[in-house]
């Protein structure tokens, strides 16, 4: 997405250069989901595993936009989503809940998102969730799980039932409340996020849409979900995807390095 040698020219002095290239990163999603609309006031989040550290994580100060997310700004939490420089009262600590305990329970995930965009939470409502009844659908065949809604997610005792929910799948459906990926970096977390809002946006249409909507074979939905990685030659597919849309989005080194 940047040049290594911008990476490292932009880096403070005292950082460690893979965390200030996790910081660029992890700005930069946040400002694509300012521009596409998928944020909900200064709520939900996306954070990302401080590389070489297991203890440590990266996400938004409470009560910033999302397109006024820096790389400089970005709190550094433990897993209590106690700030590690002091900064815990720029923390949504209720929203970290869910994050944490995905963070702490799964080792491979190193970026989770969660948002409220209007039509994840529209087929999260729904009594059968997701239909497999669409392209984007198909592709994420076999990787979604269901979450059942207990309130707003503030105490606790629910993250031991919300880890065992998505298990060892990469994408989760709350009911009643958003959607959820959790992926072993930030590329693939954007991508599935992706896919899995263009299925939800695609049934919200069809169903205000006369006429029944024509259902997907099993058949049709497996080989959807294992031949993707064979449409880039380059096996870099979330790469790709998600420095398009960054520049798509006109994000710039000079903005993510604003202090």
């Amino acid at each position: 997405m940047f040049s290594i040698g911008d990476v490292r020219r932009t880096c403070p002095t005292a950082m460690n250069l893979s965390e200030w290239q996790s910081r660029l990163e992890l700005a930069a999603c946040y400002r694509v989901f300012d521009s596409r609309g998928w944020t909900e006031e200064i709520f939900n989040h996306i954070t990302v595993r401080v590389p070489e550290s297991d203890q440590h994580y990266l996400i938004n100060p409470f009560g910033l936009n999302y397109g006024e997310v820096t790389a400089h700004n970005l709190v550094k939490v433990n897993a209590n989503g106690d700030g590690v420089s002091g900064t815990s009262d720029l923390v949504n600590r209720a929203g970290f809940i869910i994050h944490s305990a995905i963070h702490r329970a799964r080792k491979d995930a190193h970026c989770i998102v969660h948002t409220h965009h209007t039509a994840g939470v529209a087929v999260a409502s729904k009594q059968n969730g997701l239909a497999m009844d669409n392209f984007y659908a198909a592709l994420l065949y076999g990787k979604l799980a269901y979450h059942e809604f207990e309130g707003v997610t503030v105490h606790d005792g629910e993250q031991e039932r919300l880890v065992a929910s998505l298990g060892e799948k990469t994408l989760l459906i709350l009911r009643n409340h958003g959607l959820l990926v959790a992926e072993r970096d930030l590329p693939g977390a954007f991508y599935w996020m992706c896919m899995l809002q263009r299925a939800c946006e695609v049934q919200v249409l069809c169903a205000a849409m006369a006429g029944p909507t024509l259902a997907l074979s099993i058949e049709a939905c497996e080989v959807s979900s294992r031949g993707l990685h064979k449409t880039d030659p380059g096996n870099a597919l979330y790469s790709k995807v998600f420095a398009a849309a960054v520049r798509r989005a006109g994000i710039t080194l000079e903005a993510l390095v604003a202090r």
